[in-house]
């Protein structure tokens, strides 16, 4: 299996292997924030990559939001992009060294990405950085788990033994509103800490 570390995703965003890369914000992801009222809540977009959910985010006011990612150039864009914009909410690190607690985390093609080993790691510090009632939302990918990724797939099956035991599954549903090339393969979840 692949290396899944910081210079592999160097690698990919400097050659242009993003093939992931939607140029913009998703329809799931996007209209989920568009029902959200309160602007204050803490947010973190963890494996970023060009951030355009974060960039979304901005625009729409919620200034508390922040990123994370294992490599920086996908960061250096995100800057490129908002050259005036706070670069303490940017961060280059790994995931799992990130500390701190927020009350909504956004699951935008990170957990994919990651070698299926780490996910029940995933799921415990997703634990650790939410806040009491915080939520997990976003996309997982359905498809079968395959040994060649990223990205990696899952089934909903795989999702509800690994999160159920620690979180309340309020949605794990074939998302309605998936972008073309993804339609029929993403399960639209909101999952809060219990």
């Amino acid at each position: 299996m692949t290396k899944l570390n910081p210079k592999y995703w160097q690698n990919r965003y400097e050659t242009n292997d993003i093939a992931w890369d939607t140029g913009t914000i998703t329809t799931p992801i996007k209209e989920y924030i568009d029902q959200i009222e309160d602007k204050s809540i803490k947010i973190l977009i963890p494996g970023c990559g060009n951030g355009y959910e974060f960039e979304y985010l901005i625009n729409k006011g919620f200034n508390n939001s922040f990123v994370v990612d294992y490599a920086q150039a996908p960061i250096d864009n995100l800057k490129k992009r908002m050259p005036n914009f706070n670069p303490n909410q940017l961060i280059v690190s790994d995931f799992f060294e990130h500390e701190g607690s927020y009350d909504l985390i956004i699951e935008q093609t990170f957990f994919c990405a990651l070698n299926p080993e780490l996910r029940a790691k995933y799921v415990q510090k997703m634990l650790s950085l939410l806040s009491p009632k915080g939520r997990l939302i976003g996309l997982f990918f359905q498809f079968p788990l395959t040994e060649v990724g990223p990205p990696f797939g899952g089934s909903k099956d795989e999702y509800l033994k690994l999160f159920s035991d620690y979180f309340d599954i309020k949605i794990l549903e074939t998302a309605y509103n998936s972008i073309k090339p993804r339609h029929g393969n993403e399960l639209f979840f909101i999952f809060t800490k219990k």
